[in-house]
């Protein structure tokens, strides 16, 4: 907006330069970027001369610019001083000195004429100084609005003419006000004095203060009037535009780093070379920074230089993969035009076209030429031969032309002819997968003019639509999402016709609901919608949207603010029966949080679409967005449909609808096992994944997709070849390094200033992955090339082992810039955090699966000065393309006040026990949190952290081992621990042999007491087996733990071990770890879990028995021998009162004071009646036992009983969200045929012979 006040007495007289004469001004330009307060860094740029204005037409002027300087800044703001660009100036000022020519009539500048020799970096220096002169006066208004033109294009402004002034203020994305002071002349009136300032602010936070931001400001003083002539240069004046801000080559140029580019060719060369040569092993901290260099080199490379680099080294990997990573991310033509040929001519692989193509089409700049070119590549023969890359192709496509209209809003509709047309004759041929793809194309694209085509597939709108599946329909509603967003009142009569058409599947019109939300309706519409679900028929419909309005009620988002008051009234007039609809219906869930202060938040959607005949859901949809800064953005959307998978069940008795739940649950499960008798003639599902509100991928999965997948997995010849050549590589050592890089992201705001010089808001991150691996096998004996004459004992008696070592390594640079970004010259406000991470990894595994053992071994690896290191800090940065070496980087905080801590320092270290390692942490801040409380203060500033690890004192680590042994070796392992230790604990070797004799005595003996025990206990298993068949009542029966654990209180006295899993540090001193031991004792049902110090005697155990179904109880002790402390937990099912219930019991004998103690001060009693329980005082409870009994009168309420100590707490009919499967006499028919023990039995059986199978 723009305001202008002027002297009454001229009010009326529009701004005149008189012939033959020269107007000489004095003009200043400044920008300055940085935090407004004083004492903190701040970057700029300034531009003075004097201006020479003089007519050379009746309409047509000259303006040459005289003694012109150039100054850069980056420093503390006042106290130091603009440095003069001199070398820049020198370069630039035959271009300065060249007049140039415009046309200006009523205070209006038309257009601009310049030689060629005046660079477009030039031109808008001076289209800044014309923008002044700029004043679109009228005769009868002293107050009055107008779009006019300027440098940023046309904007609103507000003239205020009053007193002696002229005031215009402009809308921008800042605000830019321009004071003007006009002095009567021989031609009426002349501008003696103005004055322009311009502000854009940009803050994280919702603050008052502390915003950076970037102010320009420009004064033009009338000096004097001569009579000296100006005179152009020979040669011709083209016409160069208008007073409209031409981008030049500020687009490819990165704010971050400033390049002087004389041969794109050979610096591209060089930066690949350095790229490929120093991040081998372990990345370098500043890889990701040389990247960005190496993507900045190719946007400004022509193709050819392109293609040459490719030439040059497509056949070395390492630098292969370098060129293929960069040059997506360069997104010009050029780099497209790159990507599209060299598939086309076969030197590209399928996988690495798809990975440049879902990232060049994304980031390519989205101009005509690309445009086309993304068209052509569509239409290639090439492409239509490999379906999954035409899709990418067709989804990018669509993609760019959303980012084209975006730019610019009149964007033509013949950029989606090819489209149009596509879907056009898809639907004459009634050919369903090109339909699909030219819908979600168009949703990619969101034109409103796709609306017409899309509607044709809708029921009730189309003829077509009667010709084609729900699932296209669906797609084509799906479609309109987008266009809503742009377009919401062409959207919405739409979606609301689908979803009140009652006629219509309810999967569509639960759909076109979420549609209808994207338009964000309001409160007259909602309403409207509300009223129809009243009298609504289908109940999946009536749950979807009744759950999703109210989900939206709670919405907190600032973009929801007005659909959460409209979701707030519709709400109302709803019934409120609909709030006790089945969980298991159709649903739609809406949770956002959004915390103002800071202006970040978050949201989740989540779809499901049930359809009662079956238990799959016929659509799961989960969408993510994220709040930042006041933008918003769909970060990630996943949908999942079984649309066909749904029709083919409902041909299987899955679908017979008289049948009860439990019984559909069952015939689904057998249906989906025998999926080879499913129909091949449709998908089954189908799944799409759309990234920032675009999608970038789908699939559909059907019957000869999932063969294939079989195939491929279980194919024998190709089974044994992989396994041959893995055996191979293994016995010959693997050696392989990879890299890795990424633009992870780039987000840039380029706005023109009042001063002719742009300014960028930036938002940079690249990182740099590596990983350097060695492997190594040890196999004794070697076996053959023939690995099919290999029979399986020869595998049993082998020894495999296996050394490996990896040094994994990245670093990560962020960069958030707001300044000056030109091809000569940069001054900015930077914020640079980076990471730089390696931790080097070695370890040896062993294996021997035949006898049930498994060793890890973790050795200590070489490891660098710091494993992890992070830095953040804010600079003021001035640098020109002509003087790099003199680059101005100034820190925003020079220092704190003495009196108020802004500095921090510190270094932690501390000593990992038993491993003797020594880890350190170094902590280094100063920040500006002096200058008030503002959380942008203190972030700004140095902000350091370093972690390093190493060997501490003491005894040296030599190795942390992690063994498993199942089965018969678990007893002689732990057999082989305990011997070590008693070695240990003997005063003489004497002693050790005794103990180890008697522990090989009892050994044997154990073992041979419990295959006797084993037979003669049968009949006792199979009396207790039978008498477990049917549910209990619930009574307060005694749990026999206590009983067996006074015959036996450890089980290791009486059965080997089944399970034996050590892990133990090794020292050179000794050994120091824990051992797991696990015992099974089958005949009375038992099972027990030891965990004991390899060096002490301290154990805990835990014991289970399995009595029969209903009936499990357990108990875990701890202490030496397990006697100190101790607790049981009993739970059984059973029946009360007629009703399924379940009963838990915790009792205990001895606890730690510790746990009493904090027992006390849980606000138990509160909670529970903020719950709503009932608290009675109880006397005859148990004083060391809570018991917690659920019943379930129905399968959606619940009765609960608690007994506790003191008191007695009760709840009844408390609801459940999902209806609990379980019978009225307790039984669960789900469960009824489950047979635990038997499928593992088959499990290990079918496994056994598939290995047996792919030997031989």
């Amino acid at each position: 907006m723009r305001a202008v006040v002027l002297a009454l007495t001229v009010a009326l007289v529009v701004p005149e330069f008189a012939a033959g004469k020269t107007y000489v001004y004095k003009y200043e330009g400044l920008l300055l970027g940085g935090l407004p307060q004083e004492g903190l860094g701040k970057a700029g740029v300034k531009v003075s001369s004097k201006v020479l204005i003089r007519a050379e037409a009746s309409t047509t002027f000259l303006l040459k610019l005289q003694d012109p300087q150039l100054f850069e800044y980056a420093g503390i703001w006042p106290q130091d001083s603009f440095s003069p660009a001199a070398k820049l100036l020198a370069a630039l000022n035959a271009q300065l000195q060249i007049p140039i020519k415009f046309e200006y009539a009523n205070g209006v500048v038309g257009k601009i004429y310049a030689p060629a020799g005046v660079s477009a970096t030039v031109l808008n220096l001076y289209r800044g100084i014309l923008n002044i002169l700029q004043l679109n006066l009228k005769n009868t208004q002293n107050v009055y609005e107008m779009h006019e033109a300027g440098t940023h294009g046309v904007c609103k402004a507000h003239y205020m003419i009053k007193s002696s002034r002229i005031s215009r203020l402009q809308s921008l994305t800042g605000t830019a006000t321009h004071t003007y002071i006009m002095k009567p002349s021989d031609a009426g009136a002349v501008v003696a004095e103005a004055t322009v300032e311009e502000l854009h602010q940009f803050s994280l936070f919702n603050t008052i203060t502390g915003a950076a931001q970037m102010k320009a400001k420009q004064t033009l003083t009338l000096l004097e009037v001569q009579n000296t002539a100006v005179a152009p240069i020979g040669g011709e004046y083209a016409a160069r535009g208008s007073l409209k801000y031409e981008f030049a080559t500020e687009v490819l140029q990165t704010p971050i780093q400033l390049l002087k580019i004389n041969n794109a060719e050979a610096q591209i060369v060089e930066t690949l070379n350095h790229l490929a040569s120093n991040n081998m092993d372990v990345v370098h901290e500043d890889a990701p920074l040389k990247f960005l260099q190496l993507v900045q080199l190719l946007r400004v490379a022509t193709f050819e230089n392109i293609k040459t680099v490719w030439d040059q080294y497509k056949t070395k990997p390492v630098h292969r993969r370098w060129i293929l990573d960069a040059t997506p991310a360069v997104g010009t033509p050029a780099a497209l035009k790159f990507i599209k040929e060299k598939f086309l001519a076969g030197e590209f692989t399928t996988a690495e076209f798809t990975q440049a193509l879902l990232v060049g089409l994304h980031m390519a700049k989205a101009d005509r030429d690309a445009i086309q070119q993304t068209a052509d590549l569509a239409l290639s023969p090439k492409i239509k031969a490999i379906p999954a890359v035409r899709e990418v192709v067709m989804l990018g496509y669509g993609s760019m032309v959303a980012r084209h209209c975006a730019e610019d809003p009149s964007c033509s509709p013949d950029l989606l002819r090819p489209i149009h047309d596509l879907a056009a004759e898809a639907i004459s041929k009634a050919d369903i997968f090109e339909v699909t793809l030219a819908l979600k194309a168009l949703g990619n694209a969101g034109h409103p003019a796709s609306l017409k085509p899309i509607m044709k597939i809708l029921p009730g709108f189309g003829a077509a639509a009667a010709n084609m599946p729900m699932k296209v329909q669906v797609d084509a509603i799906l479609a309109l999402r987008n266009i809503a967003k742009k377009e919401p009142k062409m959207v919405q009569p739409v979606a609301l016709q689908l979803f009140m058409d009652r006629t219509l599947h309810p999967e569509v019109r639960m759909v076109a609901c979420i549609a209808l939300v994207e338009t964000k309706p309001s409160a007259a519409l909602m309403s409207t919608v509300a009223g129809a679900m009243d009298k609504e028929p289908s109940m999946e419909v009536a749950s979807f949207a009744y759950s999703y309005i109210k989900s939206l009620t709670r919405s907190m988002s600032p973009d929801l603010m007005n659909v959460a008051a409209a979701a707030n009234v519709a709400i109302r007039m709803l019934c409120p029966k609909m709030d006790r609809l089945s969980y298991l219906s159709s649903t739609a869930l809406h949770l956002d949080l959004y915390v103002s202060p800071f202006m970040v938040g978050a949201a989740g959607s989540a779809f499901i679409i049930n359809d009662a005949a079956t238990i799959l859901p016929r659509a799961v949809v989960a969408k993510t967005r994220a709040y930042l800064a006041g933008a918003a953005a769909d970060v990630l959307e996943v949908g999942v449909r079984t649309e066909g998978l749904q029709e083919a069940l409902k041909r299987t008795p899955a679908g017979d609808e008289n049948a009860d739940r439990m019984t559909k649950i069952k015939h689904t499960l057998r249906a989906l096992m025998n999926w080879k008798a499913l129909p091949a003639t449709q998908p089954l599902a189908s799944i799409y994944v759309k990234l920032f509100g675009q999608e970038i991928a789908f699939a559909n999965v059907d019957k000869t997709f999932i063969e294939q997948i079989i195939d491929q997995a279980t194919a024998k010849p190709r089974a044994r070849e992989l396994m041959k050549e893995a055996v191979k590589a293994l016995q010959d050592g693997i050696a392989f390094q990879y890299t890795k890089p990424l633009l992870a992201a780039e987000i840039r705001r380029i706005i023109p200033t009042a001063v002719g010089v742009p300014m960028e808001l930036g938002f940079y991150t690249a990182a740099v992955a590596a990983a350097a691996v060695n492997v190594k096998a040890d196999i004794t004996p070697r076996l053959p090339e023939q690995l099919e004459t290999v029979s399986l004992d020869q595998f049993k008696n082998t020894d495999f082992q296996v050394k490996a070592e990896a040094r994994p390594s990245a670093a990560i640079h962020t960069f958030a810039v707001i300044g000056v970004n030109t091809a000569l010259i940069q001054a900015a406000v930077m914020a640079k955090g980076k990471v730089h991470t390696a931790v080097p990894g070695k370890m040896a595994v062993r294996a021997d699966l035949p006898k049930g053992n498994f060793k890890v071994e973790v050795l200590p690896a070489a490891t660098p000065d710091h494993v992890a290191a992070v830095s953040f800090e804010t600079l003021a940065v001035a640098r020109n393309i002509e003087d790099l070496p003199a680059e101005r980087v100034a820190s925003l905080t020079p220092g704190a006040e003495p009196s108020i801590p802004a500095s921090i320092q510190k270094t932690m270290c501390g000593t990992v026990p038993y491993f003797h390692v020594k880890g350190c942490a170094e902590v280094a801040s100063r920040h500006a949190g002096f200058m008030g409380y503002n959380p942008l203060y203190y972030l700004v500033g140095q902000h350091k952290a370093r972690i390093s690890v190493a060997r501490g004192d003491g005894p040296s680590f030599e190795r942390l081992e992690f063994e498993v042994h199942v089965g018969a070796n678990a007893a002689e392992k732990l057999s082989q621990v305990k011997s070590r230790q008693y070695s240990t604990e003997s005063e003489s070797q004497e002693e050790n042999i005794i103990l180890m004799k008697l522990r090989e005595i009892l050994e044997a003996g154990l073992k041979n007491k419990n295959s006797s025990s084993s037979s003669s206990s049968s009949s006792r298993s199979s009396r207790s087996s039978r008498s477990s068949n049917s549910p209990n009542n619930l009574s307060s029966s005694a749990s026999s733990i206590e009983t067996l654990q006074r015959k036996v209180k450890l089980l290791e006295d009486a059965v080997p071990a089944v399970l034996a899993v050590i892990a133990q540090v090794v020292r050179s001193d000794r050994n120091v770890g824990y051992q797991l031991a696990a015992y099974l004792d089958k005949p009375t049902s038992r099972a027990q879990i030891t965990l004991s110090p390899i060096a002490e005697k301290w154990k805990l155990c835990a014991d289970a028995v399995l009595p029969s179904q209903h009936k499990v109880s357990a108990k875990l002790g701890w202490g030496p021998d397990c006697q100190d402390y101790s607790a049981t937990v009993k739970a059984e099912a059973g029946v009360i009162e007629s009703n399924p219930a379940a009963r838990f019991e915790v009792a205990w004998d001895k606890l730690p004071s510790a746990a009493i103690i904090a027992t006390e001060y849980l606000p138990l009693l509160k909670a529970a009646r903020l719950a709503g329980f009932s608290l009675d005082k109880a006397e005859n409870n148990k004083d060391k036992e809570v018991a917690f009994i659920i019943a379930l009168p129905t399968q959606k309420s619940v009765n609960i009983i608690v007994r506790a100590p003191k008191m007695t707490l009760s709840k009844t009919n408390v609801a459940v969200p999902v209806a609990v499967p379980i019978e009225k006499d307790g039984r669960i028919p789900a469960l009824e045929n489950l047979d635990i023990r038997g499928t593992i039995q088959n499990l290990n059986i079918h496994i056994l012979k598939d290995f047996r199978a792919a030997l031989e």
